[in-house]
C-alpha cells in the first residue's frame, strides 16, 4: 500500500493525478510477473496491490518512490503480509478479505513522516520493528540528497549506467561517481541489500506479501 504525502498541497491536482497514475501503471507493466493483483489507485492519492512476495513488494515500492521523487512527489509505503481468504482479483486490488489487511491499512494511516518505508508483519513484531528502523534510515538518506544526487542515484537504481547518466548531464562518468559518493550511495545500497536479503529469507520461509 502507499499514499502521496500532503497531496492537498500540490500546485496542480491534475498534474499530480497524471504523474501518480503514470508511475503506478508503469510499475504494473514492468513488474507484471511479480504482481498477483494489479496495483490499483483506490482514492486519488492512495494505491494498493498484491505481489508474490515481500522482496517484490519492496522493490516496487523503491522504484515508485524514486520515480515520484524525480517528479517532486513524496509517497509513503507499507509492505506487509496478509492471508487472502477470498478469491484474488487479478485485475484490481479490490474486494478481497483476509487477516493482515487492516493492520497494513492502520500502519499506512499512522503517517509518521520520519519514515516513508514501513512494514506490517503481524506475526513477526521484532522483525517489523527492525525493518521499520532500516526504512527510517533509508528515508533520512534520501531526504539529504541534492537534486543532482537524486538524479544520479535514482537513475542508477532505475537501470542506467554511470556512462548513460554522464551523457545525459554532459559530464564525465567520474563526476557521476563523485556525486553518488557524496549522496552516501554505497551505504544506501548496503542497507537496501540487507533489507532485501531479510525479505528473501521470510519469503523462502513461506511468508508472502499477499
Amino acid at each position: 500500500m502507499g499514499d502521496i504525502v500532503n497531496s492537498s498541497d500540490a500546485p496542480s491536482a491534475n498534474g499530480l493525478h497524471r504523474t501518480f497514475n503514470m508511475a503506478v501503471e508503469e510499475a504494473n507493466r514492468r513488474h507484471a510477473k511479480d504482481i498477483l493483483s494489479r496495483l490499483t489507485i483506490t482514492l486519488g492519492d492512495e494505491f494498493q496491490g498484491v505481489t508474490r512476495g515481500l522482496r517484490q513488494a519492496a522493490n516496487i515500492a523503491r522504484e515508485l518512490r524514486l520515480q515520484l521523487m524525480l517528479a517532486d512527489v513524496d509517497c509513503r509505503f507499507v509492505v506487509g503480509t496478509v492471508d487472502i481468504q477470498t478469491p484474488i482479483n487479478a485485475e484490481r486490488a479490490w474486494n478481497m478479505m483476509g487477516p493482515g489487511l487492516a493492520e497494513a491499512r492502520t500502519k499506512l494511516s499512522e503517517k509518521r513522516l520520519e519514515s516513508l518505508y514501513a512494514f506490517s508483519l503481524p506475526r513477526e513484531p521484532a522483525t517489523q520493528a527492525l525493518l521499520d528502523a532500516v526504512g527510517a534510515g533509508l528515508t533520512a538518506t534520501e531526504r539529504r540528497w541534492t537534486k543532482i544526487q537524486l538524479h544520479d542515484i535514482a537513475h542508477t537504481l532505475l537501470g542506467k549506467s554511470a556512462q548513460d547518466i554522464a551523457q545525459i548531464r554532459n559530464v564525465t562518468a567520474h563526476s557521476v561517481y563523485k556525486v553518488r559518493a557524496a549522496g552516501d550511495f554505497d551505504s544506501y545500497i548496503l542497507q537496501w541489500n540487507r533489507l532485501l536479503e531479510a525479505l528473501d529469507i521470510m519469503d523462502e520461509g513461506g511468508v508472502a506479501a499477499r
